[in-house]
C-alpha cells in the first residue's frame, strides 16, 4: 500500500469539508427528484420538465421528474413532506393546492406554510371569463346585465369543482352583485364542448384554453384575471380594466421538505431562478399562455401570504368543502 502524500492528506481533507456541509456538491451521487402531482402531458407537466432541463445542467447533476398523480395534487404534497430533507426533493406545484385547498378541505394532512421551504416561483398564467359565440354580450358589463335578468344566464362552468376557476368565478359574482351558479365539469375539454354545444352560457379557465374557442370564432373571452393584460391577448381588458376591481394569476412553484438547510434552498432557488429567467424558456412557455417568472424563496413567500388573504375569505364563504 502506497503512503499518502501531504497533496493526498489536503485534497481528501478538503472532500470531507465540502461534504460535511451543504452547498453545490452536498449530493451530487442522487439525482435531485422534482415531485409533480399531475400526469405527463399536462401543462404542469411541460413547466415542470423544462425547469429540470435546465437545472439539470445549472447544477451539473441529474434531475429527475416524477410524477404523482391523484387526488388533485394531494398525493405529491404529501410525498414530499415525507421526504428529507437533504436536497434531493422539490414539490413542483400550482397555487391550489398550496392555497385554495387548506381552505376548501377539513381534513388537509400538511401545512402549506410549515411543512416546506419556498424555493422558486416559476411561472404564471392568467385566468378568464368567456363566453359562448351566441351569447349576446360584448364586455363583463353586458354579461353582467344578462346574468341579472337569471336562467341560463346565471350559470359559469370550470373544469372541476373546488378548483381556482370556481372560486375566481365566485369572486367575480360578489364583485359584481350578481348570484351565479358553479357548474363543474371533470376536465377543461369538457368545458370548452360544453360551451360550442350551448350547454353553459360562460366558463372561467386559463386564458389559454379559452382562446383555442376564441380564436375559431365560438367563444369570446371578455376579461383576464392579471394585474395587466395578458401579452398573448392583449386585446382582452383586464377585470380592473372593466370595471370590478379583482385580480388574480394562478402560479407554479417549487418548493422543498421543512428543514431543508438554508445554503441548499439558496443554491437550488438561483438554479431555478436562473432557468425560469432564460429567453429560450420563456419563448417555450408562451403558447401555453404561461409568462416564465423566476421569483427567489421570500418573493414566493410574500405571494403565498397576499393570495391566502385574496382567496381564503371567498372559500370560507363559499362554504364549499372537498372532503364533506
Amino acid at each position: 500500500m502506497r503512503p499518502l502524500t501531504r497533496r493526498a492528506v489536503v485534497t481528501g481533507t478538503t472532500l470531507l469539508m465540502g461534504a460535511s456541509r451543504a452547498g453545490p456538491t452536498w449530493a451530487q451521487d442522487a439525482p435531485l427528484r422534482i415531485v409533480l402531482g399531475f400526469p405527463p402531458g399536462a401543462s404542469s407537466d411541460t413547466v415542470t420538465r423544462l425547469i429540470a432541463d435546465k437545472m439539470r445542467v445549472s447544477l451539473g447533476r441529474s434531475v429527475v421528474v416524477e410524477n404523482k398523480p391523484g387526488a388533485g395534487g394531494i398525493i405529491a404534497n404529501m410525498a414530499v413532506k415525507a421526504a428529507a430533507p437533504d436536497g434531493n426533493t422539490l414539490l413542483m406545484t400550482p397555487l391550489a393546492t398550496m392555497v385554495a385547498y387548506p381552505h376548501s378541505y377539513s381534513r388537509l394532512e400538511y401545512d402549506p406554510f410549515k411543512d416546506y421551504v419556498p424555493v422558486a416561483h416559476v411561472a404564471a398564467f392568467q385566468l378568464a371569463f368567456g363566453v359562448a359565440a351566441e351569447v349576446a354580450a360584448k364586455s363583463l358589463a353586458d354579461y353582467v346585465a344578462l346574468a341579472k335578468k337569471g336562467g341560463a344566464y346565471a350559470n359559469f362552468a370550470s373544469a372541476a369543482v373546488g378548483s381556482l376557476p370556481h372560486f375566481f368565478g365566485l369572486l367575480f359574482a360578489k364583485t359584481a352583485g350578481i348570484d351565479l351558479v358553479h357548474v363543474p365539469y371533470k376536465g377543461t375539454a369538457a368545458v370548452l364542448q360544453a360551451l360550442v354545444a350551448g350547454e353553459v352560457p360562460a366558463a372561467v379557465l386559463p386564458i389559454s384554453d379559452l382562446g383555442t374557442l376564441a380564436r375559431s370564432g365560438k367563444a369570446r373571452i371578455l376579461a383576464s384575471s392579471g394585474a395587466k393584460r395578458s401579452p398573448q391577448y392583449p386585446d382582452v381588458p383586464t377585470f380592473k380594466e372593466s370595471g370590478y376591481e379583482i385580480e388574480g394569476s394562478a402560479w407554479y412553484a417549487l418548493f422543498a421538505p421543512a428543514g431543508t438547510p438554508a445554503e441548499i434552498v439558496d443554491t437550488l432557488a438561483k438554479a431555478a431562478i436562473a432557468a425560469a429567467q432564460a429567453p429560450d424558456l420563456r419563448q417555450r412557455l408562451d403558447p401555453l399562455g404561461m409568462e416564465a417568472t423566476g421569483l427567489g424563496p421570500s418573493e414566493l413567500a410574500n405571494i403565498m401570504k397576499a393570495d391566502d388573504a385574496r382567496w381564503g375569505p371567498v372559500i370560507r364563504a363559499s362554504g364549499f368543502k372537498a372532503d364533506d
